[in-house]
């Protein structure tokens, strides 16, 4: 059976662009955000694993779902991702930084072909539902 990961993340636009990170010992750019721990929701597990990961506390914005996505893992073989997701604000002082488990920050043009270098379920599912939801 295909292991399945049950994770929750952020989508964070500045200026048209995805904040997108790359988690250390992988290629692979993806949401901030990570698995659901036992007895989180999935807005408490994308809350703590922002403030975990890029250092932005989202515990006050208001609750914008994107969806549940699903395809396969990027740095798993064999296991498939299931994610809920969230539309996050940022400020204009809000600064993320890669902390954690994350060795890097990119920030990926909403309006660029899907990269190689992007997660299947970023690149597939993620990005055109958060164009779709931009468009209003």
């Amino acid at each position: 059976m295909t292991p399945t990961f049950i994770t929750a993340a952020f989508c964070f636009v500045r200026d048209g662009r995805l904040l997108t990170v790359r988690k250390a010992g992988t290629q692979r750019f993806q949401l901030p955000g990570g698995k659901i721990d036992p007895g989180e929701t999935p807005w408490q597990a994308a809350v703590r694993e922002v403030s975990e990961e890029i250092g932005l506390d989202c515990s006050g914005a208001e609750q914008v779902p994107l969806g549940e996505f699903t395809d396969k893992a990027a740095n798993e073989p064999g296991a498939t991702v299931r994610a809920t997701v969230f539309v996050g604000a940022l400020t204009a002082t809000d600064s993320p930084k890669p902390l954690a488990e994350i060795a890097e920050l990119r920030w990926y043009p909403l309006d660029a072909a899907p990269a190689p270098e992007l997660a299947p379920l970023l690149a597939r599912k993620v990005i055109p539902a958060l164009r779709a939801h931009r468009a209003g």
